[in-house]
């Protein structure tokens, strides 16, 4: 599975973005999807994730409310649209997914999945 991520960008706090990932490939063969970030320094935090077929999303705490999860499976695209966004969501965004389901909140932890796109950046001004 190959992944494009797209949609980032430079954008004033409170304002919205909306990140799009794209599966080409072996489209049919993942299971779990998973919105990553890294900052400067920082390690990879899991931002969002969800399965293929639906059900519960899981979000890191402080996304919530803020960030939503969705996906177009006839696009074999995943969404994360992000609103209120601050400069701490300042980060490279980066789309993964997994072959396999994985037990709840688990699809938050980057080392479970096995294909990753590229990284948009997303930038956010005070």
């Amino acid at each position: 599975v190959q992944l494009q991520a797209s949609g980032g960008g430079l954008v004033q706090a409170g304002g919205s973005l909306r990140l799009s990932c794209t599966a080409s490939g072996r489209t049919f063969s993942y299971y779990t999807l998973g919105w990553f970030r890294q900052a400067p320094g920082k390690e990879r935090e899991g931002v969002s994730c969800g399965g293929r077929r639906g059900g519960t999303t899981y979000y890191t705490d402080s996304v919530k409310g803020r960030f939503t999860i969705s996906r177009d499976n006839a696009k074999n695209t995943v969404y994360l649209q992000m609103n209120s966004l601050r400069p701490e969501d300042t980060a490279v965004y980066y789309c993964a997914v997994r072959t396999h389901r994985v037990p709840g909140s688990t699809c938050l932890n980057s080392g479970v999945y096995e294909n990753w796109g590229q990284g948009t950046q997303v930038t956010v001004s005070s």
